[in-house]
């Protein structure tokens, strides 16, 4: 159970950003940390290194609109001699070359490279690969009577689909997606994995040097910013992380919502309008990164009713932004369902780009609608309150979502 620690020093006593509470129940979390501190609250991360997590609405924007006092860059963290080089975050906090951790002008430059590239793909386009893929995935359990949503299908789609983006076949598309879910999951095989997926990057850049397509990958080698490989082939490995494991959280818990909410369920077969609700919904209230790493204060300053020193880490409490009971007064009431004022693609120069938003938004909604008109009796296999989250202070979604339904034939499409 996350709990208060009386932190040495001059900072006030923290709340542990992990455990079992902030696992199942992170809304709960941070309402208290909020009574306790308001906006801006100490916590631990894992080995009790010291952060704050930014929890109101307006101060998280304050933070994210303003990178020349609230940096990018971990190289000013006053916190490094606290960190064993075993620390299971260490990779989440190392300054790498890649666009996550630039700043100024090159990080314009790099997200201008990404952005255009992603806005160049036809959406129309997308939008039938992501239905094909959808309908192919489906296919491969739709003769059971069971399934688990998350691995079989939420997990996989958006992996598939960015690789079609980045003009691979079906056939390569589906080892990247294996890659990919191996890697996220940081298991025995993620580093291999994340090698195997910078190897591939690098030969894939290499060919489309040589031969352009009508592709992610090619728009990067051709765009103005002339970018070199030691920055392309991360920063379309960054791409694909960023891209994969939002969207599929994204996917899983609007079908978790949709089979668990009366609203939902009462129109699942058609039901454009509520699938759309749907995902506003869990942007709101399951939004999939709940949490970000992070930003670092340039110097002393004070936010939230909180003294920031110089060097300090910032966490981005996405999820407990959109809770905040200032723009949301009534926690137990959805959020108002055509407001996208959410932070949930965060905000300033560093936020997901809108191109990238809108594909996620594509692959989500297709996924949701071609599986309740496939299985259109789905439901889920065991209770509700035996869905279990992942155990993660960084994203929301499920461990698995078993679902069960009436056998249907595949379409056999390709």
């Amino acid at each position: 159970m996350s709990t208060r620690y009386d932190a040495a020093g001059d900072r006030p006593a923290a709340f542990r950003l992990y455990g079992p509470r902030f696992q199942t129940r992170p809304a709960e979390l941070y309402r208290q940390m909020r009574a306790q501190y308001g906006p801006v609250a100490p916590v631990l991360l894992d080995g009790d290194i010291p952060a704050w997590l930014v929890i109101g609405y307006r101060e998280l924007h304050h933070v994210l609109s303003h990178p020349e006092v609230f940096a990018r860059s971990s190289r000013r963290w006053n916190a490094w001699d606290r960190v064993p080089e075993d620390w299971p975050l260490r990779p989440m906090v190392m300054r790498t070359p890649t666009v996550l951790y630039s700043e100024g002008e090159e990080h314009r430059r790099r997200a201008a490279a990404i952005g255009d590239a992603l806005a160049g793909a036809d959406q129309h386009e997308v939008r039938q690969y992501a239905v094909q893929a959808a309908d192919r995935l489906i296919d491969g359990f739709c003769t059971a009577t069971k399934a688990d949503l998350r691995a079989d299908y939420a997990a996989r789609l958006p992996a598939v689909v960015l690789g079609r983006l980045y003009g691979l076949d079906r056939e390569h598309a589906e080892v990247l997606a294996d890659a990919m879910t191996t890697m996220i999951d940081s298991g025995p095989d993620a580093v291999r994995a994340q090698q195997f997926l910078l190897k591939t990057m690098g030969e894939l850049v290499a060919a489309r040097r040589k031969r352009p397509g009508a592709d992610v990958v090619s728009r990067m080698i051709g765009h103005p910013a002339a970018l070199r490989d030691e920055e392309l082939i991360p920063d379309l490995v960054v791409v694909l992380g960023g891209g994969h494991q939002p969207t599929t959280e994204w996917l899983g818990n609007t079908l978790r919502l949709m089979l668990t909410d009366d609203r939902f369920a009462a129109s699942l077969t058609g039901a454009r309008r509520s699938v759309r609700e749907a995902l506003t919904e869990v942007l709101w209230e399951d939004t999939p990164t709940q949490n970000y790493l992070g930003r670092y204060a340039v110097h002393d300053i004070e936010l939230g009713g909180q003294l920031i020193r110089a060097g300090d880490l910032l966490l981005l409490g996405l999820a407990g932004a959109n809770s905040d009971p200032r723009i949301n007064p009534d926690p137990d009431a959805p959020t108002g369902r055509g407001n996208q004022a959410y932070l949930s693609f965060s905000h300033g120069d560093h936020r997901c780009p809108y191109p990238a938003q809108e594909l996620a938004e594509i692959i989500v909604t297709a996924g949701v609608e071609v599986l309740l008109d496939r299985l259109p009796d789905v439901e889920l296999a065991v209770g509700v309150d035996e869905l279990r989250w992942r155990p993660s202070p960084w994203m929301r979604g499920l461990v698995a979502l078993p679902v069960v339904f009436t056998p249907v034939p595949p379409t056999g499409g390709q």
